[in-house]
């Protein structure tokens, strides 16, 4: 199933995607949702969990043209990435190559503010002038857990999204800070994620029963058109159930908790390239459809 969180007649509300919809022979797009209920898709995680079993029940149908779109958990209760999880985005970073027998993955927390969904535009903020891109598989839970085990964590995943952690890669505050302290560069790299609109993901959330296999999806990101990330999700260092379970241990995971998985290589910052004014990013993953947001000033 894909199911949609959007907002139409001003309301937040949820839905299903109608199966067999599409573009007619006059191109006109067909697309229907099936309306469930008020509210985003934290509600029906609330009440049905992974999904699992689940059948969604008749409803409502409306266009998929005359609603809009935002993300499928507007404000989720946590939500996690992970850093360097690619090993070829660490060793374009010039960092030296991560040995995952002696590491522990890098969780790190950003506030549900930045949030975006699908088609919203992104601003860019007055404290950075490298704002940077980077290509994300995004893993929503569906059941309270606490002690996971990499063999058992994929049971409470409820489904998947594609997601784009747009990242600030140099801090202005206006006035001097002493660069020599190395708690200074850590801190601004994890400020670079936090402000508003700066985790976009959607367009829908894929039930986890259409994604055997999350270590097997090809994931693609391009800017104004241009392929900057080609990878597939099998090179992660930590799969999503490693992520999961080590997460688990330090925090009670719960219904409607939101997992960044980390980003291959390709990032701007690599190459000095960094978005602007107008630049227009699309994420793609294979069987979860694509994600376009355009960075304004």
């Amino acid at each position: 199933m894909r199911l949609v969180s959007y907002r139409r007649d001003g309301a937040l509300r949820h839905g299903v995607l109608a199966v067999g919809t599409g573009v007619d022979a006059a191109g006109v797009d067909r697309a229907e949702v099936v309306e469930l209920g008020d509210g985003d898709l934290n509600v029906l995680l609330d009440e049905h969990g992974t999904l699992r079993g689940w059948t969604p029940p008749d409803g409502p149908r409306h266009r998929l043209g005359d609603v809009r779109l935002t993300a499928p958990l507007t404000r989720p209760g946590k939500l996690l990435a992970a850093a360097a999880n690619y090993q070829a985005h660490v060793l374009e970073a010039g960092a030296e190559p991560l040995n995952r027998s002696t590491l522990a993955p890098r969780l790190f927390l950003m506030p549900p503010t930045a949030i975006a969904g699908p088609g919203d535009p992104i601003a860019l903020p007055a404290v950075s002038t490298q704002v940077d891109w980077e290509a994300e598989l995004v893993v929503v839970v569906g059941a309270r857990a606490r002690d996971l085990t990499p063999e058992n964590a994929l049971d409470v995943v409820a489904g998947y999204a594609v997601g784009n952690d747009v990242s600030a890669r140099s801090l202005d505050y206006g006035f001097r800070r002493d660069a020599s302290d190395p708690a200074t560069g850590f801190f601004d790299w994890l400020a670079g994620k936090w402000p508003d609109g700066f985790c976009p993901f959607g367009p829908y959330l894929v039930t986890a029963d259409e994604v055997p296999d999350p270590q097997d999806l090809p994931i693609e990101l391009t800017v104004n058109g241009a392929l900057k990330q080609a990878a597939s999700t099998k090179d992660m260092i930590f799969t999503v159930a490693e992520l999961l379970a080590f997460a688990s241990r330090l925090m009670t995971l719960e219904p409607g908790d939101v997992l960044l998985t980390g980003t291959p290589d390709g990032v701007g910052m690599a190459s000095g390239e960094f978005l602007a004014d107008g630049d227009e990013v699309t994420v793609r993953i294979g069987g979860l459809g694509e994600l376009t947001n355009r960075m304004v000033r």
